[in-house]
């Protein structure tokens, strides 16, 4: 069958190159035609422009009329000689060649001699030569001849275009039959081939892509381990830092409670013992004072104490719980933030803008509206007093599964060394002016992380802030490469 199919392949191929030759030739054949066709138009026009200048001049006696006479006696004689050399080693117009160069000759020498006695003023005479007809019988022989000549050239132009549509269909069907039989003959050999090489396509591209992919995602976990590790190292020293500082308060006041009780003991245990006035003076001063004082400062270092310990707990239950992906609407959730803030706003004639286009991402709905609400909540605590607040918000895809969403506004704004500093734990920028302990932009920066994207910030003081949220648009690719 291979056999048989190649011979089949290679008489087509055959068949198909006579075709293309066969077809080439009469392409070859048709310019010829139409450039012999192109040299009898154009002498007819140039001998009937001669005889037409003749003819004016004749009548008018005008030299503008001799125009085309005297252009077609420059241009006849290379004209003459271009249908000579078209047609003279064709037999179909040999025989009639010499009689049509006779009579080109005629007609010319006779328009020439008419001009010739009227430029004499032998007017009549040059009348009477035109009356005597020859110069007609001239010209119908030049324009039977040359029609002659023209119809040959047609005949045979319609038989070259009608061959040469046969050639060509039968070139199509030529081709059509020899793709059929590549497509019979190679068609099984090439369907296995291409079975075995396509399963092992597919079985390399599989291995590229795990590779790639684990290579992408070993980067990604060592870049998210390094930055982990540095954040736990940030993160334990502001921790031991910030619990420290109340401890030893409740250390050295402890100190100064064991100081105060020593009066108070002796002045209790006196049983009956007379004291000396500095003594009972000194133990009241102590129950009066100093024991309260101690007491306070206890009292407030501890509660400074469980302030910091609930913060890092609150940031650990929002590490631990479970995401849920579904589809969200970050303009729904920015018109959520907006109106828990309106009122807010509105009191000192500020305005919001959340005016962006709908857009859907699938991400964990509760820590999304816990990132915004936190946001406006802080431009709203830290306005620029004396001026209205602006608040806005835009949504920005970045492409390739993400999007920027940023919340800008005209508060009071963020010195360019604390621009980092705002997003660590217990750590807060500017004036102090109000409460808090330091873990909102923490919190955030935690949570928006924990959804793969991160947070920055720009900002100027006096101006105001843009903090800027990149987040995936699809959080199940991250969740399921976390699994992996």
């Amino acid at each position: 069958m291979l056999g048989l199919g190649i011979a089949l392949l290679i008489g087509m191929v055959g068949a198909s190159l006579w075709l293309v030759q066969k077809n080439d030739s009469y392409s070859h054949e048709i310019v010829d035609l139409r450039r012999t066709r192109a040299a009898i138009l154009d002498l007819l026009t140039t001998i009937q422009d001669a005889e037409t200048g003749q003819r004016g001049y004749l009548l008018t006696r005008r030299e503008e009329y001799l125009a085309p006479y005297s252009d077609a006696a420059e241009t006849l004689a290379d004209k003459r000689a271009r249908l000579v050399a078209a047609i003279q080693n064709k037999p179909a117009y040999a025989a009639k060649l010499p009689g049509l160069q006779a009579a080109l000759i005629a007609k010319l020498n006779e328009i020439g001699r008419t001009i010739d006695l009227v430029n004499a003023g032998r007017t009549d005479e040059a009348i009477d030569i035109v009356r005597a007809d020859s110069g007609l019988i001239y010209m119908r022989e030049i324009r039977q001849t040359l029609d002659y000549f023209q119809d040959i050239t047609d005949d045979r132009l319609r038989t070259i275009v009608s061959e040469q549509l046969n050639a060509a269909y039968n070139l199509r069907w030529v081709t059509i039959g020899g793709a059929i039989a590549i497509v019979a003959v190679v068609g099984g050999a090439l369907f296995l081939i291409a079975k075995y090489v396509g399963e092992l396509m597919r079985s390399r591209e599989e291995v590229d892509s795990l590779n790639r992919g684990l290579e992408e995602r070993v980067n990604e976990r060592t870049r998210d381990l390094i930055r982990a590790n540095q954040e736990i190292q940030r993160f334990a020293y502001i921790v031991t830092h910030d619990l420290r500082a109340p401890l030893v308060n409740i250390m050295g006041f402890l100190s100064e409670f064991e100081a105060s009780l020593k009066p108070i003991e002796r002045y209790v245990l006196a049983d009956g013992a007379t004291l000396q006035d500095s003594e009972i003076k000194e133990a009241r001063l102590a129950v009066e004072e100093d024991l309260p004082e101690a007491i306070g400062f206890i009292r407030s270092s501890t509660r400074k104490m469980d302030q910091l310990i609930n913060a890092i707990l609150k940031i650990s239950r929002d590490g631990r719980r479970k995401l849920q992906a579904e589809k969200v609407d970050l303009k729904e959730l920015l018109a959520t933030a907006a109106a828990s803030v309106q009122h807010q706003v509105s009191a000192v004639d500020g305005e919001i803008d959340v005016n962006v286009q709908p857009f859907t991402v699938i991400s964990d709905r509760i820590s999304l509206d816990q990132i915004l609400g936190n946001l406006f909540d802080n431009a709203v605590k830290y306005q620029m007093k004396g001026r209205p607040l602006q608040l806005s918000a835009r949504i920005l895809p970045q492409g390739r599964g993400l999007v920027r969403v940023d919340i800008c506004d005209n508060g009071r704004g963020i010195a360019e060394d604390d621009l980092e500093r705002v997003f660590e734990v217990f750590r807060r920028a500017g004036d102090q002016d109000q409460q808090g302990e330091g873990i909102g932009l923490a919190h955030v920066r935690s949570l928006i992380r924990n959804l793969g994207g991160d947070i920055t910030v720009t900002s100027e003081l006096g101006k105001g802030s843009t903090f800027q949220l990149t987040l995936p648009t699809d959080l199940r690719k991250i969740t399921r490469g976390n699994e992996i």
